[in-house]
């Protein structure tokens, strides 16, 4: 018997423990189906939080990542499901069949590897044949997912794709040249993370969308590179690794961000360099830092963290926990920020309540 035979609530009862790649690979078969799942699933829709597309060369996977809860503990996680694959891959000695995707017929085979078929297209057709998936991942899932491309350089494709995020690492040699990663920034889709090796900050303009990224993770930043980093980002996550780092370009951050002059969208900074006493006394001791009594239990600082969006994420889905007792705050609003210096690792993190809320969570 035809599904579209049942009554409406029956069809939906089935719709509604059905898998999303699933309802992703029904919605290819007609403009009736596809329309049937959108008004069906809106508010399972909902609980979609990203799709990621990764890989390289001539394999990419995409993914839809959702919030769930656990039937038995109801606890809320993560959960991730593989939806399709694509590649431009020789296919030629693999029977395929043809749909419809926005407008666009494309080739698909049933692979041995994947339980649902994989998409196909020789390599001048990449573009085109993206555009089309996405187009129609746009349309069923809407524009409030976050449609995250991730890739493992910048000299591999990168589609030019409405509402897509980037996520890339950036290892530069010595010959690479700056203006060509300027330029890479300046033409990318809107960047989402970048994960770097240190490079020359000195030579990027204050104004490159560099400095414009949700999240940036810098390896190996040299002085002066951190107090230029910390200037000019825009952004709300950045972590720098095996750094070095002066108690004075510390205070300047800080009293920066105080004043309300720079890093209004900050929620999470995290330096790990070569901290010590010097650095600890320095920062913690600055006289417009505010400090909790040792008696008091401060609230922990933790974010959703932007620099890891791998289908993985399960493992780590939030910024390391801040717990201190001291915090700094903002002149423009009252909003508080906590300021750690444990071992070798400065942490700040900025909270949505002002001081007065903040001191209510104090226990």
């Amino acid at each position: 018997m035809k599904l579209s035979k049942f009554p409406y609530l029956v069809q939906k009862e089935i719709f509604d423990h059905i898998k999303h790649s699933n309802l992703f690979w029904l919605s290819l078969f007609s403009k009736t189906m596809k329309k049937f799942i959108k008004s069906s699933q809106t508010t399972r829709f909902q609980s979609i939080s990203r799709i990621t597309y990764s890989g390289f060369a001539n394999k990419w996977y995409v993914w839809i990542s959702y919030k769930s809860k656990n039937m038995y503990t109801m606890e809320e996680y993560e959960g991730t499901e593989l939806i399709m694959t694509m590649s431009d891959l020789d296919y030629e000695n693999y029977a395929y069949f043809q749909l419809n995707v926005s407008g666009k017929k494309i080739d698909f085979r049933v692979p041995d590897e994947y339980p649902f078929p994989e998409a196909c297209f020789h390599p001048s057709h990449k573009e085109s044949t993206f555009a089309s998936i996405h187009n129609h991942l746009l349309d069923l899932f809407g524009d409030t997912v976050e449609y995250i491309w991730i890739t493992p350089g910048y000299k591999y494709f990168i589609p030019q794709l409405p509402n897509l995020l980037l996520c890339v690492n950036i290892w530069p040699d010595r010959s690479e040249m700056v203006n060509n990663l300027e330029a890479f920034f300046n033409s990318s889709p809107t960047l989402k993370h970048i994960n770097i090796k240190w490079i020359k900050l000195l030579l990027i303009s204050p104004e490159s969308r560099f400095y414009q990224a949700e999240s940036i993770r810098i390896i190996k930043p040299r002085p002066p590179t951190v107090n230029i980093f910390l200037r000019n980002f825009k952004g709300r996550q950045a972590t720098l690794f095996s750094c070095e780092c002066e108690v004075s370009d510390l205070i300047e951050f800080m009293n920066r961000w105080r004043s309300g002059e720079h890093s209004g969208k900050l929620e999470y900074l995290s330096i790990r360099g070569t901290f010590g006493a010097r650095h600890r006394n320095g920062v913690l001791n600055a006289n417009f830092v505010k400090h909790i009594g040792p008696a008091k239990k401060p609230p922990t600082h933790s974010v959703p963290d932007l620099s890891a969006p791998e289908p993985a994420l399960t493992i780590k889905p939030n910024t390391d926990p801040i717990t201190s007792h001291f915090y700094i705050v903002r002149e423009t609003d009252n909003r508080v920020a906590s300021v750690s210096i444990q071992g070798p690792k400065f942490q700040f993190g900025v909270w949505k309540e002002t001081e007065e809320e903040f001191l209510r969570m104090v226990k």
